[in-house]
């Protein structure tokens, strides 16, 4: 009887056991899963799969297969893909590769714009003299007699013969005879040799010697080379006649060509680096002294003078230069910089494409800008975009052609008109 008992009790708590478990299995498992399949079967009956081109995203078909423009295996568009704005450009990772398609965040830059300026190397004005006769009469001898010679100041360059001063030298002896009694005569005699420009040292020489001299030498008056000779041996001269013309290249002029556009960002006292192209490798700089207020009309260029001093003798007058100004525009200095690579134009308008900051997905969207001046590789905006925003720097052409393709605003087309095609691939089928 207990045996019983015991027997009976225990197959009780054994079923009691097995349907608690079969309670607690079917409200953790299969009511949730019951659920859970009849909301994939929902979404599922509501959603259909679009297949598109990696390259040509205005594609969009039904099945999968081959784009009809490149051939490429269509790939699946998640829900994700679908741009919110009409006028947004979506691109997939795999299109954005192999267009290199590379976007930076704008910022602000301190505007600095390289004006480069070429010109030749040329004699200081100033420093040019023409070295004349101070005495009438015939070139003996030139002791200076091509040019490029080098001359220093008191060296004497030709010897003339002067019937003119052998008469003042008779006046002299004659004068001297008296000095002592008239010694006004004899000053004037001396003073008619200075207005020759023979100095004291020569004129006490004559007077000394007693004797009377047919040559005499014109020195130079300043130190250089010879840059022209204007006389030959057995000219005659009078007084004041050109015989040579002498520069001092100690220090020279560098003169560059700035055309109307550059002059805004030129002004007197800017730093210039300029390269020479006999002397590679090497760069020199000077500060720029003279801008020439008038135009050439003919050229549209003016001058720019920088002076440079030349005590190496390396430079010469005509060797042709190349010179780079960092012109720092302080009233752009609030302003934004963007890469020159970013920006499409039109002739009329300048478009950059914004990526959009809502999605972690590619999409941009095309947006007008106003630029300033250009900054060598980059440009100031003026206005059209903010501080942060990220912008296509790197296959701007690629985003816009696939914008064209859409139908959606791009560079040639701002409206945006057309719709993408949709393809029905069973209708390509034959």
């Amino acid at each position: 009887m207990n045996t019983k008992n015991i027997f009976s009790k225990k197959h009780i708590l054994n079923a009691s056991f097995l349907a608690s478990g079969l309670l607690i299995g079917w409200i953790l498992f299969q009511s949730p899963k019951s659920i859970e399949q009849e909301h994939d079967h929902s979404e599922q009956v509501g959603k259909e799969t679009i297949w598109t081109c990696s390259m040509h995203p205005n594609i969009r078909m039904h099945e999968p297969g081959k784009c009809p423009i490149c051939a490429m295996d269509l790939i699946p568009v998640n829900q994700s893909d679908i741009a919110v704005d009409s006028n947004e450009v979506h691109l997939t990772k795999e299109a954005a590769e192999l267009a290199n398609v590379m976007t930076s965040v704008v910022s602000y830059h301190k505007p600095v714009k390289e004006v480069r300026l070429y010109g030749k190397i040329q004699a200081d004005e100033r420093q040019l003299q023409s070295q004349v006769s101070h005495i009438s009469g015939r070139i003996e001898k030139l002791l200076v007699n091509f040019t490029g010679e080098s001359v220093r100041k008191g060296q004497a360059l030709a010897l003339i013969y002067s019937p003119e001063l052998i008469t003042a030298q008779q006046e002299l002896f004659e004068a001297a005879k008296t000095k002592e009694s008239q010694p006004e005569i004899f000053d004037a005699a001396k003073e008619k040799l200075r207005l020759w420009k023979l100095s004291e040292t020569q004129i006490n020489e004559i007077e000394n010697s007693g004797k009377i001299k047919t040559n005499f030498e014109v020195y130079a008056g300043t130190s250089g080379i010879i840059t022209r000779r204007l006389v030959s041996n057995g000219d005659y001269v009078s007084q004041g006649t050109p015989m040579f013309e002498i520069s001092n290249l100690s220090r020279l002029w560098v003169m560059f060509d700035a055309y109307e556009s550059d002059l805004p960002f030129i002004k007197k006292g800017d730093r210039l680096n300029f390269t020479v192209q006999a002397i590679p490798g090497k760069t020199f700089a000077g500060n720029i002294s003279f801008i020439d207020p008038v135009i050439d009309p003919v050229n549209r260029v003016t001058k720019v003078r920088v002076e440079i001093s030349n005590e190496s003798g390396k430079l010469k007058p005509e060797m042709f230069t190349t010179g780079i100004i960092n012109a720092n525009l302080t009233e752009y200095k609030d302003k934004l910089i963007i890469p020159r690579s970013a920006v499409l134009w039109t002739g009329k308008r300048s478009i950059v494409y914004v990526k959009q900051p809502y999605t972690d997905d590619i999409i941009f969207k095309l947006r007008e800008i106003e630029l300033g001046p250009a900054l060598g590789s980059s440009f100031v905006v003026l206005s059209g975009l903010e501080e942060g925003e990220e912008i296509v720097t790197q296959g701007a052409f690629s985003v816009d052609a696939a914008s064209q393709l859409e139908g959606k605003p791009s560079m040639m087309n701002s409206s945006g008109k057309a719709k993408p095609a949709i393809v029905d691939h069973s209708k390509m089928k034959m």
